[in-house]
């Protein structure tokens, strides 16, 4: 076993206390920190996994305390292509003051959790079983305080995606990612949950979910699975290019050759963008993960594909009634770089 601290910018005295605990124990400890700036939270889990080397890990929260065998249950659930994860009872605030070391290692904490909360997460871990029931495609919901995957599949999909800064979201990403990679969701809340102590929310904080920063991006069209801003730094060369139909104008060409080619017979895999140029009698495929439609000339734009299209790129106005991303075409390269 391994523990890694991964911290947001702590000024105080964090590393210190990191440096005592690791002294204390007989397994390895790790830290990791970075500037200040916005809350971080993608990147603080991004750099504690790239500073980890277990095959399995196991994601908590630093304002969470743990049940004495929370990380036993963890691993003797685990399995195959298959996220764990769960939630939190919240303590208020009078009862998260009374909160030491005693009560820690007692495991009195536990008896503590208002009721109305345990019901809470009692009716959680019966929907996310109802929605694993039923294959729904989105959830059930993955909560980043309480998450067992392995190490694979969390590289699969590039781990989370750093350009989510500030409060939320970045857990919902993520889920949707990893089940798009073929990788399932289950509860753990059957068998362990982690508590919570109180404390003052981020200022970035929104009053409700939909106010948040990072609604807008996480809603997004055209998400690739392996995002480019994760546990791994994406260039745009990285990314798998398949052009439909005919080939690009020669003023638009330029910015498409940094990327890989698919339309190349020796690329084996499938491409993550496709890009269309109308007029063309061509369709999308359906393979890509992100569609982007070129419109190049006066005629009325093709309904089926701005129906398809995940991204728009043209000088003209795009019917109300349609929602993708849209670029000018003299911000071609600029639409490659907001692929993400």
């Amino acid at each position: 076993m391994e523990v890694v601290v991964t911290d947001d910018g702590s000024t105080d005295e964090t590393p210190e206390l990191v440096k005592w605990f690791a002294r204390s124990v007989d397994f390895p400890v790790g830290f990791t920190t970075h500037e200040r700036g916005t809350f971080q939270l993608a990147r603080c889990r991004n750099e504690g996994v790239a500073a980890s080397t277990a095959p399995y890990i196991l994601f908590l929260d630093g304002d969470c305390v743990l049940p004495p065998d929370h990380v036993a249950i963890h691993l003797e659930r685990r399995k195959p292509n298959v996220v764990m994860a769960g939630d939190f009872a919240k303590l208020d605030k009078e009862t998260s003051a009374r909160v030491d070391e005693g009560v820690i290692r007692s495991g009195e904490f536990m008896n503590w959790a208002p009721r109305a909360e345990l019901k809470r997460l009692q009716k959680q871990d019966r929907k996310a079983r109802l929605y694993q029931f039923f294959r729904h495609p989105t959830k059930p919901k993955l909560i980043g305080n309480n998450v067992g995957i392995w190490r694979t599949d969390y590289e699969r999909v590039n781990g989370y995606d750093e350009n989510f800064q500030g409060w939320g979201c970045e857990d919902d990403d993520l889920r949707l990612r990893l089940r798009r990679a073929g990788v399932r969701i289950e509860s753990i809340l059957r068998w362990t949950n982690t508590f919570h102590l109180w404390h003052p929310t981020d200022v970035t904080a929104p009053q409700t979910w939909r106010q948040g920063r990072n609604v807008a991006y996480l809603n997004r069209k055209g998400v690739l699975t392996r995002c480019r801003n994760g546990l791994v730094k994406r260039a745009l060369e990285d990314i798998r290019l398949h052009v439909v139909g005919n080939p690009p104008p020669a003023k638009l060409a330029r910015p498409l050759a940094v990327l890989q080619s698919t339309n190349d017979p020796t690329v084996k895999e499938p491409p993550e963008v496709e890009i269309l140029f109308q007029p063309s009698p061509e369709k999308f495929s359906g393979k890509a993960q992100c569609n982007v439609l070129v419109v190049l000339d006066e005629r009325p734009i093709d309904k089926r594909l701005l129906r398809r299209a995940d991204i728009v790129v043209t000088d003209r106005e795009i019917p109300p009634q349609h929602s993708p991303q849209k670029f000018k075409l003299s911000e071609m390269e600029e639409m490659l770089k907001n692929v993400a």
